[in-house]
């Protein structure tokens, strides 16, 4: 008759020459939920770089519109006329695009009494699609469509 102890020490004996480990199916199947993870990280990721350099650039803006109001206030409330497509400099300054690429990203429309500027976003977060409005003197300065931001004179 065979005594319980004797019973447990076989069985640990049978088991001892087996592997202990995973299946190939179960690495698979971690391996692919891992794919899937960092796929959705990777694309949150894009979307939030996008956004964050376009909050960058309404800044941006911001700070010139600021700057043209300064200007407008010590020149005797006149805007400067430096300001065109080609060539945009508000008391020198001009900001750089923050992906830094050579594609035009903002443009600027002024004279003495008014100006326009605008940056054009990589997001558009109200799903439309729209092209540059019209300026005081009713010339349409479009690149075509897109989603922008811009400031004006606020005087």
């Amino acid at each position: 008759m065979m005594k319980k102890n004797d019973y447990i020490d076989s069985r640990l004996r049978e088991n001892d020459g087996l592997k202990k480990g995973f299946t190939l199916l179960e690495l698979l199947v971690v391996i692919g939920i891992i794919g899937v993870l960092v796929s959705l990280a990777a694309v949150a990721y894009s979307s939030a770089q996008r956004k964050s350099r376009d909050s960058r650039r309404q800044s941006d803006l911001k700070s010139m519109q600021s700057a043209e109001e300064i200007y407008y206030s010590e020149n005797s409330y006149l805007y400067p006329v430096t300001c065109s497509d080609a060539d945009v400099n508000i008391k020198g300054i001009w900001p750089t695009d923050p992906v830094g690429a050579d594609e035009l990203v903002y443009t600027a429309f002024c004279d003495v009494d008014s100006y326009y500027i605008c940056a054009k976003l990589e997001v558009d977060s109200k799903g439309n699609s729209t092209a540059l409005p019209t300026t005081a003197d009713g010339t349409n300065h479009s690149w075509g469509t897109g989603n922008y931001y811009c400031v004006s004179n606020l005087q």
